[in-house]
């Protein structure tokens, strides 16, 4: 009998000692940890989050392998407003996993056939509270009109927003303003190719820091938008639900860190970013406000985005076509996310 206890006691030693070494998840024994992609579409203050899931090991705490990055395009686009993103965090891998704006999905899905499947898990960035940052001697909204205005991309967040700055204004975006792609960045305003640009949070700060000022906080308008947050597909969802669940999981930790402590985000914006000036940090730092504890994708800002890029393709969609809300749902009711606060 006791050699017979032995042999089993020696049998589960090794057995756990091969379970530790061959990379098993600290969260929950027995579970292999699963790789995923993960592709930062920008360079801004919701990416944040997810830079800190890496640099703190949370992906890894809940038994994913994660490597993330930014994008080429969004490390290119950062630069040329002055912000250096460290070159071992940029890639162009494609990945199953994206962390962009939903506006653009939904208007992506409305009128090109390669987005058909996508959707969104979380969104992280629910409020427009950005800027709109004007050439020196405009001093007033009402002076834009008949000007040059400048955004990012047609359909991208920034453009949404210029959309609708027309609409409050009761302007033609077509006649009344001259609607420029491509100006996100600072030296469409320092060229005087346009006269004022649609800035997000860290174009927004390097703008101040240049010597720009704000023309209006956008913050005051309420404006819903379904603003940054996660992407994939429909089709990786059915295949890869756990994942999909550790990853949302890791998500929603790393916002709670962030939010309670500024010195890790500080950390990791100046390692990721190459970005050390104090007062930058603070105020890049201050959107984090804007962060919700619980980031349900925005149907509010889905509904308004329905509105605005109003079409016979997009009158076929409902809101909840364009999101997967089941793995927020699971984490807020079962309350681990108001335990990461203490609620």
């Amino acid at each position: 009998m006791m050699d017979r206890f032995l042999s089993f006691y020696r049998k589960t030693s090794l057995a756990v000692v091969i379970l530790l070494v061959s990379g098993v998840g600290s969260a929950a024994w027995g579970q292999q940890r699963i790789p995923l992609k993960v592709a930062l579409g920008d360079v801004e203050i919701q990416k944040v989050p997810f830079m800190i899931a890496q640099d703190q090991g949370i992906y890894e705490k809940n038994g994913l392998d994660a490597e993330v990055y930014f994008t080429t395009g969004a490390a290119e686009f950062a630069r040329r407003s002055g912000v250096n993103v460290a070159e071992q965090y940029v890639k162009a891998d494609a990945a199953p996993i994206t962390i962009s704006g939903g506006t653009p999905l939904a208007v992506s899905v409305a009128t090109d056939i390669r987005s058909w499947d996508r959707v969104i898990l979380a969104t992280t960035d629910p409020i427009v509270h950005w800027q709109i940052i004007a050439r020196p001697g405009i001093t007033r909204i009402e002076e834009l009109k008949g000007r040059r205005i400048g955004f990012s991309g047609v359909g991208a967040m920034t453009h949404f927003i210029a959309l609708n700055l027309c609409q409050r204004m009761g302007w033609n975006p077509n006649l009344d303003v001259s609607m420029m792609a491509g100006a996100l960045v600072l030296e469409g305003l320092e060229s005087g190719r346009v006269d004022a640009i649609v800035a997000d949070n860290l174009h927004g700060t390097m703008a101040r820091a240049a010597g720009f000022k704000p023309l209006v906080e956008l913050r005051s308008w309420n404006l819903p938008i379904a603003g940054s947050g996660i992407q994939t597909t429909k089709t990786w969802v059915r295949e890869n639900r756990e994942a999909a669940r550790r990853f949302v999981k890791s998500t929603v930790e790393a916002i709670a860190l962030f939010k309670k402590d500024p010195n890790v985000a500080y950390d990791s914006m100046k390692k990721w970013w190459n970005l050390t000036d104090t007062e930058k940090l603070r105020t890049i730092y201050a959107d984090a406000a804007e962060l919700p504890r619980k980031p349900y994708p925005s149907v509010a800002g889905l509904k308004k985005t329905m509105e605005i890029y109003d079409s016979h393709e997009m009158r076929q969609h409902k809101p909840e076509d364009f999101y997967d809300d089941s793995f927020l749902r699971e984490l807020d009711q079962s309350g681990f996310i108001d335990g990461l606060y203490g609620d």
